[in-house]
């Protein structure tokens, strides 16, 4: 149950982010990124301050950590700016899929049961009523190249979160430093790459927002959940993020909530359920 709490906070600040990377996708992407990550590593000054070690990680570990977060939010802002939202955050989601059925192929002795299938592809199928039954507002349909990079996100972010169990144990407070070497990664690609462009107030308080929450704690809890939960269950009630989401992408856009948002509702708490459930 703790595991699944500290999942669920997570799942809470996610709920966040493809809105505010909508509502700030006019800035470049790796200075979006650079910046709310750096804002993001900042929560782990306290825990650095009072134990130096925590920071004293191989540096095969950090490069997982930069793996995970630089590159899923890169490909994620790319996605969200390229292609329409809703459909491109529906293709992102496919990460807890990913997530369920790829533990077999990264952890040993990890086994998939019937009901994590089952619940996996109600999951699924529970998001894409969500997304896809709420419509675009016109600008769906067709294909974008900007669903590979949200595809690619998709895989990065559960492969990453697979692959926390495979390296050595770390201190949750690493997880700063992999956002201050990613922050640092990518502010430098924006000098070199991107054209440099002034912050307004509102772009400030976003991109804090952002750091502090989708970017920043949402790491910490999401660690402490992988490190004392079942992988496969963590990736199930990953499906409540997408509901959540889009939920959010709707009302900032303007739209009204559907039957569809009730079906899906009750499809996706439903998956998470069932993928608590240890049956056979």
């Amino acid at each position: 149950m703790p595991a699944n709490l500290y999942a669920l906070g997570a799942i809470a600040l996610w709920v966040l982010l493809a809105s505010l990377g909508v509502s700030l996708r006019h800035l470049p992407p790796f200075l979006l990124t650079g910046l709310a990550l750096l804002t993001g590593s900042l929560l782990a000054l306290p825990f650095v301050f009072k134990d130096r070690r925590a920071w004293s990680i191989p540096p095969a570990t950090l490069a997982l950590g930069v793996y995970g977060l630089f590159g899923y939010h890169f490909l994620l802002f790319i996605a969200l700016r390229h292609a329409p939202p809703i459909e491109a955050n529906l293709v992102n989601y496919l990460w807890p899929l990913f997530m369920v059925v790829l533990a077999p192929l990264f952890l040993r002795g990890i086994h998939l049961r019937a009901v994590h299938v089952v619940a996996a592809l109600l999951g699924f199928a529970g998001a894409a009523v969500a997304i896809l039954g709420s419509g675009s507002g016109g600008q769906g349909g067709g294909w974008s190249w900007g669903y590979l990079p949200a595809l690619g996100s998709a895989f990065i972010w559960a492969s990453y979160s697979l692959l926390t169990k495979r390296v050595a144990p770390f201190p949750t407070a690493a997880i700063g430093l992999f956002g201050l070497v990613s922050g640092v990664l990518s502010l430098l690609c924006h000098w070199a790459l991107e054209p440099s462009v002034a912050l307004s107030t509102r772009d400030a308080l976003l991109l804090a927002l952002m750091g502090l929450g989708p970017l920043g704690a949402a790491f910490f809890l999401w660690d402490k959940a992988l490190k004392l939960g079942d992988a496969r269950q963590i990736g199930i009630l990953s499906y409540l993020t997408p509901l959540g989401s889009t939920a959010l992408l709707m009302l900032v856009s303007g739209r009204s909530l559907t039957w569809s948002i009730g079906l899906a509702a009750t499809m996706i708490i439903g998956a998470a359920v069932l993928g608590t459930r240890r049956g056979s």
